[in-house]
């Protein structure tokens, strides 16, 4: 293999290697999002009543 080829094989490389990780930013990125969503969509959802009343029937 000759120093060109090899040069521009391991720029690939390299150029496919930063694409991964860009993709796996955004992809973080929208990961943490959802996950504050969930977590305010929780918060919403809490009844500060729900529990403190057993009902008891004979």
């Amino acid at each position: 293999m000759d120093i060109a080829a090899l040069s521009t094989s391991m720029s690939q490389a390299a150029l496919a290697q930063q694409v991964s990780l860009s993709v796996l930013r955004m992809a973080k990125g929208q990961v943490e999002l959802q996950g504050q969503d969930l977590v305010q969509m929780m918060e919403k959802s809490i009844d500060p009543n729900l529990g403190k009343h057993i009902d008891v029937s004979v």
